[in-house]
Order: C-alpha cells, then structure tokens, then sequence
C-alpha cells in the first residue's frame, strides 16, 4: 500500500507543478482571444437585462439572416 500511496502522490505533486506551469504561461504570455467579447449579434444582448416578470406571451423566434 506504500507503493500505491507514494505513486498517487508523486502524481498529485505532477499535477499542482502542472496546473502552476499553465497558470503562469498563460499570465505570461498575452495572445489575442480567439473569441470576441462583443457579441452584440447574440439574441440574448437585445434584450433587457433582467427582463421584467411576465413580459413575454411566447418564447421570440429565432431567424437566420
């Protein structure tokens, strides 16, 4: 059982080293964003935020343009 708790140790401790290494390289490194933040196409940026209670009879349709 020794063996079995060292080995499951040794792959936490490779895990926190890791997951501290992608942290880093990621606060490090500042690329672009693959998505843009401004997604004012979206069907939920036209609405009111938050929408007042019972404002819709029926659910909007969605269309594509």
């Amino acid at each position: 059982w020794n063996i079995i708790s060292s080995v499951g140790s040794l792959i936490s401790l490779i895990s926190v080293i890791l997951l501290l290494f992608i942290m880093w390289e990621a606060l490090s490194v500042q690329r672009k964003s693959l998505s843009s933040l401004n997604m004012s196409s979206s069907i939920e940026w036209m609405q009111k935020l938050p929408p007042a209670e019972h404002s819709y009879n029926e659910l909007p349709m969605l269309s594509t343009k």
